[in-house]
């Protein structure tokens, strides 16, 4: 029964955190485009903050302490390919969440290093990882370790 709690709170927290790796990229796009408006990017500023601080970070946080505590209760796990191939992609999209953290701080400095396109591509990385990290989790397919 506990493992159903871990795994129900799991996609809770995934769902919230996704969307926040949905959209912090999509809010630079908007960010590039309207640099020269003072008004405009200090609110995409606090949008981009409040984003991460108070909705990604601890839906990320929150999504890794249930999804390894849901392991820990499955030991077996660890020990099968599909599983240490979806840990590394997990930790592909941590790296993305911090990408897009020193991104939004650079971007409160007005060192928009970035362009709109760039921005539009990186938007689509959370993506293509999700399809591939449900495919393992779904299929379970029989990977060599």
């Amino acid at each position: 029964m506990l493992y159903f709690y871990l795994k129900a709170f799991h996609l809770i927290f995934l769902v919230a955190w996704f969307a926040g790796l949905f959209y912090i990229f999509r809010l630079f796009v908007y960010h590039v485009q309207k640099k020269d408006e003072p008004i405009l990017r200090s609110t995409f500023e606090i949008m981009e903050a409040k984003l991460i601080k108070i909705i990604m970070t601890p839906a990320m946080i929150l999504t890794t302490i249930f999804g390894f505590s849901m392991a820990f209760l499955n030991p077996s796990y660890f020990v099968q390919g599909w599983f240490r191939w979806k840990l590394l992609f997990i930790l592909c999209l941590v790296v993305y969440h911090f990408y897009a953290d020193f991104v939004r701080k650079r971007f409160a400095r007005l060192d928009f290093f970035l362009t709109e396109k760039a921005c539009r591509f990186i938007n689509e990385i959370p993506t293509v990882l999700l399809i591939i990290i449900v495919l393992l989790v779904v299929i379970k397919p029989k990977i060599t370790p």
